[in-house]
């Protein structure tokens, strides 16, 4: 039983989203976050991300599928839209675990990462396969329609990978900070 991790960027009010959209212009973070979802060990292997249909549509139309990654689409009605044929389209969170625990997907996906919106990542992280929480902090308040679920005390401040800054970084006047959180075993 493979575990996920969440990646998101939260700005100052808890707000990850507006119309469909990022509420920011962060090249830099936008790069961070492809990095993160594509990186491996084993290079014969890819990842899996996971997400709502409305983050699905947010992504602009010229850049969706996400590339090298399996793109996971959780929506309640599977038929009212068209996926290109390499997206698994899913009903559930739960679906979507078990179709990635079976043969042949066990052997080719290396992460996955649940990557949005609001309810995809409320009940990703009260799942038993729930480990880590790759949060962008976005030190500024923006207008926001989507928010991220509150981060329970399950969940503690980690020191960060090697390869993500712990210092404050800044891009088109806005400060950010990347932040590791580890589900803790009760």
């Amino acid at each position: 039983m493979k575990k996920f991790s969440l990646i998101v960027a939260v700005c100052a009010n808890g707000g990850i989203g507006i119309k469909g959209d990022l509420p920011w212009r962060l090249k830099q973070e936008l790069k961070y976050f492809s990095r993160m979802t594509k990186k491996l060990q084993d290079a014969t292997k890819r990842n899996a991300i996971i997400m709502g249909r409305k983050t699905y549509f947010g992504v602009p139309e010229s850049k969706r599928p996400l590339p090298e990654r399996l793109n996971i689409v959780l929506t309640r009605d599977p038929g009212a839209n068209t996926y290109p044929a390499d997206v698994m389209v899913c009903t559930g969170m739960q679906e979507a675990v078990s179709k990635l625990d079976e043969s042949p997907l066990v052997d080719e996906i290396e992460n996955i990462w649940i990557v949005g919106g609001n309810a995809v990542y409320k009940e990703a992280m009260q799942s038993p396969r729930c480990h880590r929480i790759y949060l962008t902090e976005i030190k500024k308040t923006f207008e926001c329609d989507a928010f991220f679920p509150e981060i329970t005390d399950e969940f503690q401040l980690v020191k960060n990978d090697e390869d993500v800054p712990e210092e404050i970084q800044e891009e088109n006047g806005i400060q950010y900070q990347y932040r590791i959180y580890e589900k803790v075993s009760k």
